[in-house]
């Protein structure tokens, strides 16, 4: 026992726990004190120093300043409108063998991902309103349907919540599951987009045959394959995204949840409809497909009468256009003569994809002190935004000279300054956070909060400020008065020249 002991160290001191800040390697500095000539090591995150004190001697701005990063981290995306696929036929495979009774995910992988599948339904309609859904499991080396292909989130939440009270079992079948999906999406038509996403938490796939073919009449079908991993990386796995998705790298289409919020944050990212790959000449591209809609008015019945979608006996509904067949809901197709049904409404909510609402930047104190008045609150909600801390250059030339004293104690000590810990940036520089708490929209010039800015990035996905500047415009072109741009008097003079 004691000759396996050689190399521990009891006392640590300052100087012992900096020359364990070492990484796996060969080169200077790869060893430490108390490691010999292994060559391994740990790394120690310093992760004390991101808390900082404000001047109330308190660290709530810290705490207030992690919750902002947050919510500012999910807006900080690609902006840049591209052509998506805004009809959308997507398949959700989950896996339903033994390996998500696992625990490493609370309160166990099945239930977490029947309630996280929950509210991706919800948020796939959100989003996708005339889009359809359909979910498929894997179990016992078989693949079964848990719900059909339709536009009707409730359909699937209620199947959904039957599978509550089954435990999972078996192994899972990755070829079944993907050849049901293949024929269930043979029938999509040509206009819209063909998807599977793949919940998987096995290590392993129970398959009758050779799953290459499968995933090469996948590639021949143009459908696309995404999965996420529960456990590790899984050779075959890597294969199917790569030859399904050969314009996207694997690490856009294969991630690993590291853990709850992770795997939240990568099962909604799939609401956000794919980018369509670019065509191969230019005839292609310039082709138009013109796709026949209904736009049905709601109808009360003084008596009910069955609707052709469910043969169940109903007082609301909608009529078909060309048929005038009842239907319960929207967006949906006509059982009977197979027209698409949507609302206005439903199609308006598909376009914010193709023209994403542009990301707000940070204000500074600088900027936010030489605002107007009018800036002094947020323009959604008109909350006051905070003043300015009196001893902010007190703290800025504080922090400056706290990392100037680390630098020289650590030039004192005899360590060349390159193998220190680069001094921290405030919490404020980092993630898109604004030191100030104000965001500005580059196109109007309003302020918001980071509450304002969450709801209009993805919930209305239009800026009031804008919206609200453009009736302005509006209404004085019309009443005969100049605006500030000159835009409404060059319209009032096209009138009178008219």
């Amino acid at each position: 026992m004691a000759d396996s002991d050689q190399d521990y160290v009891q006392d640590f001191s300052d100087e012992d726990v900096e020359a364990h800040q070492v990484t796996r390697g060969s080169g200077e500095g790869s060893t430490g004190r108390g490691l010999g000539t292994r060559g391994g090591g740990w790394e120690v995150t310093r992760t004390w120093e991101n808390v900082v004190e404000g001047a109330d001697g308190t660290i709530s701005s810290t705490v207030e300043g992690l919750l902002e990063a947050d919510k500012r981290k999910r807006l900080l995306k690609d902006t840049t409108p591209r052509q998506r696929g805004i009809i959308r036929h997507l398949l959700l495979v989950l896996d339903l063998s033994i390996a998500m009774a696992e625990k490493d995910l609370r309160p166990t992988r099945h239930l977490l991902t029947l309630t996280y599948t929950i509210a991706f339904v919800t948020e796939f309609f959100e989003q996708n309103p005339i889009s359809q859904l359909g979910i498929i499991g894997m179990r016992d080396g078989l693949a079964i349907r848990i719900s059909d292909i339709s536009g009707n989130p409730n359909d699937h939440i209620s199947r959904l919540q039957t599978l509550r009270t089954e435990e999972p079992k078996g192994l899972p079948s990755l070829q079944n599951a993907l050849e049901m999906a293949r024929g269930a999406l043979f029938h999509a038509p040509a206009h819209t987009t063909r998807e599977v996403l793949i919940v998987y938490g096995s290590l392993l796939s129970s398959d009758p045959g050779d799953i290459h073919s499968t995933i090469t009449a996948l590639v021949n079908a143009h459908i696309t394959v995404s999965v996420i991993g529960l456990a590790a990386q899984v050779a075959i796995c890597n294969t199917l995204v790569t030859r399904t998705n050969p314009s996207l790298t694997a690490t856009q289409t294969y991630n690993i949840a590291l853990n709850e919020q992770h795997y939240r944050s990568l099962l909604m990212a799939a609401t956000t409809p794919p980018t369509t790959a670019h065509q191969s000449s230019a005839e292609e591209a310039n082709k138009s497909t013109l796709l026949m809609m209904g736009f049905p008015s709601r109808i009360i019945d003084q008596a009910p009468t069955l609707c052709a979608c469910h043969s169940k006996p109903t007082r609301g509904g909608y009529l078909c256009s060309r048929c005038q067949s009842k239907v319960c809901s929207l967006p949906t197709s006509c059982p009977a003569c197979g027209l698409t049904l949507i609302l206005s409404t439903h199609l308006a909510r598909s376009y914010h994809h193709l023209f994403p609402l542009r990301n707000w930047r940070e204000v500074s104190w600088s900027r936010a002190s030489s605002s107007p008045s009018s800036h002094k609150a947020c323009f959604g909600c008109l909350t006051p935004f905070p003043l300015r801390p009196a001893n902010l250059d007190s703290q800025r030339r504080q922090s400056s000279g706290t990392a100037h004293d680390r630098i020289s104690l650590a030039t004192i000590r005899g360590k060349p300054h390159s193998r220190q810990h680069p001094p921290k940036k405030s919490l404020m520089n980092q993630s898109g956070v604004s030191e100030s708490g104000r965001y500005e929209c580059e196109t109007c010039g309003s302020f918001f909060c980071i509450d304002c800015d969450v709801f209009a990035h993805e919930i209305v996905h239009n800026c009031p400020g804008c919206q609200s500047r453009e009736a302005e415009l509006l209404a004085r072109a019309q009443e005969g008065k100049g605006g500030d741009d000159g835009t409404a008097d060059g319209m009032e003079g096209v009138e009178n020249g008219a």
